[in-house]
């Protein structure tokens, strides 16, 4: 055998400084500080002015602790829309904002008084406001640099506060729109009330938990009744909230409900209803008979007497049976108690008879001390959402057992029961003087052709003058209908809500917010309606915050037209989904940041916000402008551990976004992000970001190959499309609808689609398929041959489509990809999107190629066995055998190199038959293609016996020993030595 030279120097294997480790934790940092530093986002304003805008409007998050994942899923979200609207071409800035103010940010300062026996109502209000934005300052700071590190684009050096002096001014100038316009009134009703923060709650701020409760029976005597049978009975009543009786003031019964009288075995009579009987015997009734039996309607103008009416007083009073739609029959007696200071349904049917509520629990959910029915002096303290107060045992059920009147207590009543979302305490409905504003009340006229109240937004020109008649309710109803929702399924819901929610409660009983700058006339209990108070309110706001609402500055905002000893200043707050719903005012509106305009193109927040800041910020818009603030709406699902369990700190399943980051970096959690189905609740864990990051190690090594195999490229190399081989011109058709899929996933917004297609691209087309049969073609032909240079042509341009697709996904590893080939070229987050030639084949070629590439399956699965067998060491040592039809053999494409193989060999079905062999049949790749025509029947892989090419490592006929050269690797050699002037081997 003679001496073999090494022909390593004459194959051109991908040459590439990029890393395939990818070291992101330590990378990516210092990617982040260039962008700061190169002022890449001012860049991208400065290149994308005067184009058409898209303005995604941040919805603010509170500034309270670090960024969770929800927190993570979402902005990542946010940002994906935002870049890849840029890719787009469009102008879409993005001003990041928080919600400073509130119960959140509150209660936390209250709880750091708490830890020092401090009590927060002896502290001053100014000095404990201050606290607040303190906490909140140093909070969005740490948010600020938390989301930045997440690789969000924005302005962070201008991002929006609701606590900023100018927010804050604003926010009371949309607060004075209402008034001006008379959506505004001060009301007592049942609102939520959380006796531990002693302030009235939204139903945003209020979640739902399971409970057992005491579930009691009460008696009430009838006293006077249209039917005399009924006289000396006693109505019975069921609650859950035993607490409520010494409230109680009416009974309600359901007009067609059918009640039947029963005499227990003690004498006494009863009435409840028939079709509740079973439920009531289990409890106490015991199987008495039936005396007789009435429809609802007929126990009109029937009295009750309380239980505890020797009290005298107020207990002493009549209690009237009245009608009310809302009683069913799912539970209890069929007759329910009313006590309008504690319930909706009490309130309307209690006020629509003129019964007025008593205000008899306290702020803290303690009974007022002079009330006749007390709890005993040791017993005073207790709050009624005390388990205690409300037990068998308790002070209210141990009066009524005395009395003759408890007919049955259990605790074993399970059920769900709001509780604050901040404390999770429970909650309760609480009659107190609040603010509101009116759904069903037609809107007056309004006018915002000039700048409204005194200058505030005077950069905007709404133009807007209407004669409106139609409610808050009809017009939010509209303008949902005229929003275009992802999903879609998102109008439904907050359709429904909007259409069933009571009037809006905006007053809040705490120090830290936006107050509620109102003068209310001590005599008449108007507020006082004037734009220059109004205008000096705002100003003052405008300069010195909040604090300007003061009672020392009162007379100079008042001015000299008015006596401030005829008015009452109010001292409430403003709910903060009041705050969170005018930041389309302040920061679309404003002039603050003139890149922005109204209304937005799109708001995406969590599911939740159907109730929350969506719904806010619809009903403010709609109240001051007659629209929505946004023309889109997208909602996320909430982020559940591995096992669809909602995240607790208690169950220790929480997933932090800042250790994810810590061990694989931001784009590991981008790429969860916009992976997972956020339209749903989705999932995350360690077994999930490991899957993750495989993925990730994939993309990246596609990136790195691309590289590689494109070192040296130079635009001179290019080949034109009509030049191109077949698989090649394939490739290019695939990566044009790539391209179509792309764009209409963003303009869904479905990124989840986006992200998986551009990841299977990668995968599946091209590593698996493209790179994978071209491999030899780019290591072994010569660099000047047509089908190397078409196959660089190719990788050309899918490395500037793909990098452009990945940017706003991977924003760290595409900005590496990128300054790793195009050093000087500036930052990848500049680029638009890429201009592709829309290539398309026919239909036939397509079917072609598709039933190629899965024959390809087949065939690579049974070599790969092969080689697990030990029967061969790589594919370049098999041949395969096909036994097909004619239609097959004239495909037209180099089977050696489609399947890596040394050796195809291809017989019409009559020439031979293979007998005694493994025969593989393809039948499902024809059943896949949707054909019926026979393109093939079976093949067989064996072992090749030729020698193998030194350079080339195919086993070919030509090569006569092991390492000499086959006929085209001699002649590349040739070529290559003699332009590099030495002589031939």
């Amino acid at each position: 055998m003679t001496q073999q030279r090494d022909y390593k120097d004459t194959v051109f294997l991908p040459k590439t400084d990029f890393p395939m480790k990818a070291g992101l934790p330590q990378k990516e940092p210092g990617i982040l500080a260039r962008w700061q530093a190169e002022k890449v986002y001012a860049k991208l304003r400065e290149a994308r002015a005067g184009r058409e805008k898209f303005i995604l409007h941040d919805g603010p998050p509170y500034a309270n602790g670090d960024i969770h994942i929800g927190h993570a899923l979402n902005k990542v979200l946010k940002d994906a829309v935002v870049r890849t609207q840029s890719l787009l071409g469009k102008d879409a800035p993005f001003i990041p904002g928080w919600d400073c103010h509130g119960l959140p940010i509150e209660w936390k300062v209250e709880e750091a008084y708490r830890k020092k026996k401090r009590n927060k109502d002896e502290v001053p209000a100014e000095e404990f406001r201050a606290e607040c934005r303190a906490y909140a300052a140093q909070w969005v700071e740490v948010q600020k640099a938390q989301f930045q590190r997440l690789g969000i684009t924005g302005d962070w050096e201008r991002p929006y506060l609701t606590m900023a002096p100018e927010a804050e001014a604003l926010i009371v100038a949309e607060l004075l729109k209402f008034a001006e316009s008379g959506q505004l009134y001060r009301g007592a009703k049942p609102v939520m009330w959380s006796p531990v923060e002693k302030t009235a709650l939204a139903e945003a701020e209020v979640e739902y938990e399971d409970i057992i409760s005491t579930q009691i029976d009460v008696a009430f005597e009838i006293v006077e009744s249209p039917i005399p049978e009924l006289v000396g009975a006693y109505a019975v009543i069921w609650t859950t909230t035993p607490w409520t009786i010494p409230v109680n003031q009416a009974l309600a019964y359901g007009p067609e409900v059918l009640y039947g009288l029963y005499e227990h075995e003690d004498g006494r009579k009863f009435i409840c209803a028939v079709q509740l009987k079973n439920q009531v015997n289990e409890r106490w009734l015991k199987d008495a008979g039936e005396i007789a039996s009435w429809y609802g309607r007929d126990l009109a103008g029937t009295i009750c007497r309380h239980p505890m009416h020797a009290l005298g007083g107020f207990f002493a009073e009549p209690r009237p049976m009245l009608p009310g739609d809302f009683v069913t029959t799912d539970s209890g007696t069929g007759l329910v108690h009313m006590a309008p200071d504690h319930g909706e349904d009490d309130f309307a049917l209690c006020k629509e008879h003129g019964i007025n509520p008593k205000f008899v629990v306290e702020a803290d959910g303690r009974y007022r001390e002079d009330w006749a029915w007390l709890p005993r002096t040791d017993e005073r303290s207790m709050s009624v959402i005390n388990p205690k107060f409300n037990a068998p045992d308790g002070p209210v059920c141990s009066d009524l057992r005395q009395a003759g009147a408890l007919l049955s207590a259990s605790t074993d009543y399970q059920h769900s029961y709001p509780h604050s979302w901040r404390s999770k305490a429970k909650v309760i409905f609480r009659c107190t003087p609040q603010w509101f504003v009116p759904m069903d009340r037609p809107m007056a006229p309004f006018d915002y052709d000039v700048a409204p109240l005194g200058g505030v937004g005077a950069a905007v020109a709404l133009g807007v003058r209407a004669d409106r008649t139609a409610t808050l309710r009809e017009t939010a109803l509209k303008a949902i209908a005229d929003t275009a929702f992802y999903p879609d399924k998102g109008r439904n819901r907050i359709g429904s809500m909007v259409e069933g929610r009571p009037d809006w409660v905006l007053s809040r009983q705490r120090a830290w917010g936006v107050p509620i700058t109102l003068f209310v006339d001590r005599k008449t209990g108007d507020y006082l309606v004037d734009p220059e108070v109004n205008a000096r309110i705002i100003a003052a706001v405008r300069e010195k915050g909040v604090d300007a609402w003061s009672e020392e500055a009162a007379p100079a905002l008042l001015g000299p037209n008015y006596n401030p000893e005829d008015y009452e200043r109010i001292t409430d707050i403003l709910d903060v989904w009041f705050d969170s719903g005018s930041t389309h005012a302040f920061v679309l509106e404003s002039g603050t940041w003139p890149e922005l305009q109204s209304p937005a193109d799109l708001y995406l927040e969590g599911s939740d916000q159907h109730r929350g800041w969506f719904q806010s910020s619809l009903l403010e818009s709609c109240a001051t402008r007659g629209r929505a603030p946004y023309k889109a709406v997208l909602t996320h699902g909430f982020t559940m551990d591995a096992k669809g369990m909602k995240m607790s700190k208690s169950l220790g399943n929480t997933i932090s976004p800042l250790a994810v980051m810590e061990e694989y970096g931001a784009d590991i959690i981008r790429l969860w992000a916009l992976s997972v189905d956020y339209t749903a609740d989705h999932r995350i864990g360690p077994e999930i970001l490991k899957g993750v990051a495989d993925q990730y190690r994939k993309l990246r090594n596609t990136f790195r190959y691309l590289l590689g195999a494109l070192h040296d490229y130079t635009p001179q190399e290019a080949v034109g499309v009509e030049d191109m081989p077949e698989l090649e011109r394939y490739m290019l058709s695939l990566l044009a609808e790539l391209d179509a899929r792309m764009k209409a996933a963003v303009e869904a917004y479905d990124f989840n689609t986006y992200t998986r297609a551009l990841v299977d691209f990668c995968n599946e087309d091209l590593s698996a398929f493209f790179f994978d049969i071209r491999k030899d073609c780019l290591y072994c032909d010569h660099p000047a041959d047509m089908k190397r240079r078409a196959y660089r042509t190719v990788l050309d341009a899918m490395f500037h489509a793909l990098i452009r697709y990945a940017a706003p996904v991977l924003v760290f590893t595409a900005e590496e990809v990128w300054a790793s080939r195009y050093p000087d070229a500036g930052s990848v987050h500049l680029l638009e999107w890429p201009e592709l030639s829309d290539l398309k084949i026919s239909e036939e070629l397509s079917k072609k190629w598709l039933f190629a590439k899965l024959l390809r399956d087949s065939v690579l699965r049974e070599i790969e066995e092969k080689r697990r067998n030990k029967e061969i060491r790589s594919s370049l040592e098999a041949k395969i055998l096909f036994k097909s039809s004619g239609y097959f053999k004239e495909f037209g494409i180099p089977w050696e190199e489609f399947f890596i193989v040394s050796q195809v060999s291809m017989f019409l079905s009559e020439d031979v038959t293979l007998v005694q062999m493994p025969v593989h049949d393809l039948s499902d790749e024809r059943r896949v293609i949707g054909t019926s025509e026979n393109l093939y029947s079976s093949f067989v892989v064996q072992r090749i016996e030729h020698h193998k090419c030194g350079r080339c490592w195919r086993h070919l006929p030509e090569v006569t020993e092991d390492g000499a050269l086959c006929g085209r690797c001699e002649d590349v050699v040739a070529r290559l030595d003699a332009e590099a002037g030495a002589p031939a081997a």
